[in-house]
């Protein structure tokens, strides 16, 4: 849980560059592996918060020029939320700091260890069942 929270504070200490919150770099992340866009209350259900939280995610994200809302294609009473090109090059600048602020944090294990350390928490979290 320690290494957790040091890698979280690294990673939300390099996100104040943008003035970007975890909620909308996550956002952000899961719009950028849906290129047709989601509707919001998708996004909510992917961020595991509620759908009015996702909505002011939205709204901030939007109000910066990183997402833009259109009609849903298969509902026009839905909307749909997708990545700008604006917000596409944000989640290129995150993904590096995050990785920066992983190895920074994790900088001082060498190779093996790494991979030591990767195989127990993915055994632990259940990827490796």
């Amino acid at each position: 849980m320690a290494l957790a929270r040091r890698v979280r504070r690294a990673y939300a200490d390099s996100l104040a560059e943008w003035q970007v919150t975890p909620w909308q770099s996550r956002a952000l992340r899961v719009l950028s592996s849906r290129p047709d866009g989601m509707r919001p209350s998708a996004l909510a259900g992917e961020l595991r918060i509620a759908p009015r939280s996702a909505t002011e995610v939205v709204d901030a994200l939007e109000e910066r020029g990183w997402v833009r809302r259109a009609a849903d294609p298969t509902d026009r009473r839905a909307t749909t939320v997708s990545l700008t090109s604006d917000g596409l090059a944000l989640v290129a600048r995150i993904d590096a700091v995050r990785r920066t602020a992983s190895e920074r944090v994790l900088g001082v294990l060498t190779e093996e260890q790494r991979r030591t350390l990767h195989g127990i928490l993915r055994l632990v979290v259940g990827e490796d069942q």
